[in-house]
């Protein structure tokens, strides 16, 4: 037991301590958003690599309350120490392992560095072991750096324009009053480039692939997602054009790669999901005004994570017909790329200010859904009391059990 009265002690977007209780209730909110299986079919046995946040939390929670998922579910988390409490991620693996449990669901989760050979060993083993074959992979990471297990060389991604110098407004506060700011972000060199390619491109998934290959574990029909973004030509040229948007062209260009390598036993997207507030997300510039501005624009119209994955879901089980663009992406973003959400989207980000963002933008909500990552600000969780801060990472279910 270890009970403590947290603090969130964050410093702008990033939070230092995490809430668990609060984690736990943001887990429950989503499945409960989930729908319920239809039918009694048996699901896929997937690998879900990073299961603990995102959309990888996403995909994990609806493929196991709405398809009946078995398999693993791959994430990187820290522990609790004297001075911190456990990452959010780990709190949420938690929750959403008793969840799994509680449904019957044979999955389990594995703690490591996906990037890493002895975790690709480990999680080939113990899919292997317990159910042969794999039917879906789903690649859902973002990684401030990567350690090439080829090479041993340590990459480190930058999020800065490609080309030309970046200038744009982004929100910040002070004082927890929102304000707009003024960017100015240098222009990426070369290897600066190269490395944001290496982290956050299609390398690793391409790895995984060649793993399970090699081990015989893919099921014939193996089909493989990998999660990306365009977004709006507002954020192109921080995202799309930048240094992010050339390691998401690369992991297009893997995805072509890995289905000419499964000949069509198997097949391969990449998912273009439309705007969410993630860790990953807030850590990009004017990413936050942009959202900001879209949740007032679209309202109901929002798509949440879960939306996504659910719809993601209905294209993967056959439930639903492929949207499928000119590039063999699966796109789930066609509510905010809309003609006219984007038009709206614009015209507010031209002309907001200091004098009109409180009504331009859903600053209140934005820098809740931000807490709520970290699972503070959820409606209902009583911070003023002491928790519990020491979770077991779930157990490995115990062979042929």
């Amino acid at each position: 037991m270890s009970l403590r009265e947290i603090k969130p002690g964050n410093r702008g977007y990033l939070y230092v301590n995490s809430h668990p209780v609060g984690c736990e209730a943001v887990v429950d909110r989503m499945w409960e958003q989930a729908p319920e299986p239809v039918g009694d079919r048996p699901g896929p046995v997937a690998l879900v690599i990073g299961s603990s946040a995102g959309y990888g939390l996403a995909a994990t929670l609806v493929g196991l309350r709405g398809h009946r998922m078995r398999g693993l579910g791959i994430a990187f988390e820290a522990a609790e120490t004297e001075r911190r409490t456990a990452g959010a991620g780990w709190y949420r693996t938690a929750r959403t392992a008793e969840l799994a449990a509680e449904a019957g669901a044979d999955f389990s989760f594995l703690n490591g560095d996906a990037f890493s050979d002895g975790v690709k060993d480990e999680a080939a083993s113990r899919l292997a072991a317990r159910f042969g074959k794999v039917d879906l992979l789903i690649y859902s990471i973002a990684a401030p750096r990567r350690t090439d297990p080829l090479t041993g060389e340590v990459h480190h991604s930058v999020i800065k324009p490609l080309g030309t110098d970046y200038r744009a407004k982004t929100l910040v506060f002070e004082d927890g009053v929102p304000q707009v700011g003024a960017l100015h972000l240098e222009a990426a060199d070369e290897a600066e480039r190269d490395a944001t390619v290496q982290v956050m491109g299609g390398a690793d998934w391409q790895m995984w692939i060649d793993v399970l290959e090699s081990k015989g574990l893919l099921a014939e029909g193996f089909r493989t997602v990998a999660l990306s973004y365009v977004g709006s030509d507002i954020t192109a040229p921080i995202y799309r054009a930048g240094t992010i948007g050339a390691a998401k062209q690369h992991l297009e260009d893997t995805a072509r790669a890995i289905n000419t390598r499964l000949g069509g036993t198997g097949h391969a997207h990449t998912v273009v999901a439309g705007a969410a507030v993630t860790q990953a997300s807030t850590a990009i510039p004017s990413i936050a005004l942009y959202t900001s501005i879209l949740h007032r624009v679209t309202g109901d119209g929002w798509q949440s994570t879960v939306d996504q994955a659910a719809a993601l879901w209905e294209q993967l089980a056959g439930d639903a017909e492929l949207v499928l663009d000119d590039q063999d992406r699966i796109r789930l973003d066609g509510w905010e790329m809309d003609p006219r959400v984007q038009a709206a989207v614009r015209a507010t980000w031209d002309e907001v200010g200091a004098d009109t963002i409180a009504d331009a933008a859903d600053t209140g909500w934005f820098r809740d859904q931000v807490g709520q990552l970290y699972g503070w600000d959820v409606p209902g969780v009583g911070y003023g009391v002491a928790a519990e801060t020491s979770v077991a990472w779930p157990a490995a279910p115990v062979s042929g059990g």
